[in-house]
């Protein structure tokens, strides 16, 4: 018979929404800083936007913000999709980005040295 032991504290579960919602935090308040708080520094990001790949390292999404600004009326839910002790998937269903798009985003956490990081962004931008 298998033991009864629970994986991943509770704490953990939070943590990682903590840390995809410093990302939605940066988008709001069109901050890289905060946003870069998120992601591992090698994190990369793809996704169809306008119906076009595109892809590459995450400062891309960093100018993507710099260059668009705020987004004061984004709308977000976030849920964690699975959990172990060292990985996270969250998906985010996002509306009203700074340029008024409605995303999915899927968001792949890793624990770091006891610390919850965004290594990769997988992203759909909906037709508005």
């Amino acid at each position: 018979m298998s033991k009864n032991i629970k994986a991943v504290p509770t704490s953990d579960y939070n943590a990682v929404i903590a840390t995809a919602s410093k990302y939605v935090e940066g988008l709001r308040i069109g901050s890289v800083a905060t946003i870069e708080e998120a992601f591992h520094k090698d994190a990369v990001m793809y996704g169809f936007t306008n119906g076009q790949l595109l892809g590459g390292p995450i400062s891309n999404l960093y100018t993507f913000v710099e260059t668009n600004g705020t987004a004061p009326d984004i709308t977000t839910r976030l849920d964690i999709l699975a959990i172990t002790p060292t990985t996270a998937v969250v998906r985010i269903d996002m509306e009203k980005d700074a340029i008024g798009a409605d995303y999915n985003d899927y968001l792949t956490l890793i624990k770091i040295d006891g610390n919850w990081k965004v290594i990769a962004r997988v992203y759909h931008q909906f037709e508005g």
